[in-house]
């Protein structure tokens, strides 16, 4: 081969070596890569943005999405408004009122903050010990009730219901967590105990297995009070018989919706595709075999407890499945 046949050649491979190169800039420069804001290590919503964040990085190639710890909801909302995450878990509460600028000692109003999807639900529950003669809300005036620790999500919620029904002066609240109150309560030291989880609730469990427990009805007395007028993000739910131990009939109560959260500044079709890959039959079959609490996720539900508006690329989803958005939901 001559000299000039060789340099030829030569330079020939460089050029195909380097436009491979290039090419693979290019495509790894077109890979979105996006932040998934979860919550607490071992948490129900790090559980949910661990998995989702980690199928779409396995399944979407144009999609690179990490997980990252939070302290939960309100920290979730506030990285996706500014743009710290692109994605988040936070429950439809502090959706509408961090929007409304009326989230707890934070005036300011979280506008790019946009609603996907319903994920599960937490519905409050009111624990009594059977055969105590407390057989409604109003019964608790001047008992000892576990709301739950200082500046949780459940003492938030407990405050808000019994101050809406007139009771949050009239007995004396115990900030202390459910394991706790379970025990408290089987030694007579509360008088009920609040708990704002999923069910079955263990430490709802714990103090069924023990003692003969009652869940008192909390949408009669909310309802008269105009509490869920009041309060649109939450939505009445039922627990059902046979939940917990004793408990043989329904039990009528309200539940925070926690819903999955895109950024204003993300693109409508990496929502709409996000929403299509984890909705699918295999999606939702992977998002249960993480967490069981993911069976809650359905179709049929996906625009569950949203009251919020609700992102172009989500939209463009659900009514595609039939699914109609209210005017809240709407994008003004």
């Amino acid at each position: 081969m001559s000299v000039k046949r060789k340099m030829f050649t030569s330079l020939t491979a460089a050029l195909f070596l380097a436009a491979l190169f290039v090419s693979g800039d290019i495509a790894e420069a077109a890979k979105a890569r996006l932040a998934f804001s979860g919550g607490p290590d071992g948490g129900t919503f790090q559980y949910f943005s661990n998995a989702i964040s980690s199928r779409l990085s396995r399944t979407q190639p144009d999609m690179d999405v990490s997980n990252m710890a939070s302290a939960g909801s309100v920290e979730n909302l506030r990285r996706v408004n500014s743009g710290d995450a692109d994605f988040g878990v936070v429950y439809a509460g502090d959706l509408y009122l961090g929007l409304n600028g009326q989230l707890t000692n934070d005036p300011r109003e979280y506008k790019n903050v946009y609603s996907m999807a319903y994920l599960y639900g937490a519905p409050a529950h009111l624990i009594v010990l059977d055969g105590r003669g407390i057989n409604s809300v109003q019964d608790l005036a001047g008992k000892r009730v576990a709301v739950g620790p200082a500046g949780s999500g459940a003492a938030a919620s407990a405050q808000r219901y019994f101050t809406a029904v007139g009771l949050w002066d009239k007995f004396t609240p115990e900030f202390i967590g459910y394991s706790q109150g379970a025990s408290a309560l089987g030694d007579r030291l509360i008088d009920a105990m609040w708990v704002f989880a999923g069910f079955p609730n263990s430490s709802v469990i714990q103090a069924a297995a023990s003692n003969r427990i009652k869940i008192l009805d909390l949408v009669d007395a909310g309802q008269e009070a105009g509490f869920f007028a009041d309060n649109p993000y939450y939505t009445e739910v039922a627990i059902p018989a046979g939940t917990y131990q004793g408990v043989d009939k329904d039990t009528a109560t309200f539940q925070d919706s926690t819903i999955w959260v895109a950024g204003k500044h993300i693109k409508d079709d990496h929502v709409y595709r996000a929403l299509d890959n984890i909705f699918s039959d295999e999606g939702l079959a992977f998002m249960v075999s993480v967490t069981t609490t993911a069976r809650s996720m359905k179709i049929s539900d996906g625009l569950r407890g949203i009251v919020t508006p609700v992102h172009k690329g989500a939209e463009k989803f659900w009514t595609e499945k039939d699914l109609s958005l209210t005017e809240a939901q709407k994008l003004k």
